[in-house]
């Protein structure tokens, strides 16, 4: 009887570990980051006071979407570039780009002003991109855009 015992104890035990394992594994949290920082060597024209640099994959299909808007911002004072995943890598190791399509407006000094992840409107991008580079471009009775008003970001002004 006591053999018995112990067997169906070993068996219970053994059911427990495989049930365990056989469980699926939690959902797990990702964050996405954006640099806040850019080194403008590292784009095209880095002489350009600002910068859109738009990251893409060739197998992206809402990357070629987000470029054909960016594309249309290019300018004397705005460089525009398209660093597509396999023609940059070293640009998205650089970066910490793990996710596509994402959009990145620096000034001059290489300081992130603003940036997307994912798909973004042509009235988004272009709204940002026209606020950043002339502050109360957008109505105060308008969306923000992602962009904090000058009186919002310094409480003195």
């Amino acid at each position: 009887m006591l053999l018995v015992v112990v067997l169906a104890a070993a068996a219970v035990a053994v059911a427990l570990v495989i049930q365990r394992r056989r469980r699926p594994a939690a959902p797990t949290n990702v964050r996405h980051t954006l640099p806040q920082q850019v080194d403008r060597r590292d784009f095209e024209r880095p002489e350009a006071p600002w910068l859109v640099a738009v990251f893409t994959s060739a197998t992206c299909h809402t990357c070629r979407g987000v470029w054909d808007k960016a594309r249309l911002l290019a300018s004397d004072a705005v460089a525009v570039q398209d660093l597509e995943v396999t023609a940059a890598p070293e640009i998205h190791r650089k970066y910490a780009i793990d996710a596509v399509p994402a959009v990145v407006v620096a000034d001059g000094s290489g300081v992130v002003r603003a940036a997307f992840l994912g798909p973004v409107t042509a009235t988004d991008l272009w709204a940002t991109v026209a606020e950043v580079r002339a502050p109360g471009t957008l109505p105060t009775e308008s969306c923000d855009h992602g962009v904090a008003r000058a009186a919002e970001a310094d409480p003195a002004a």
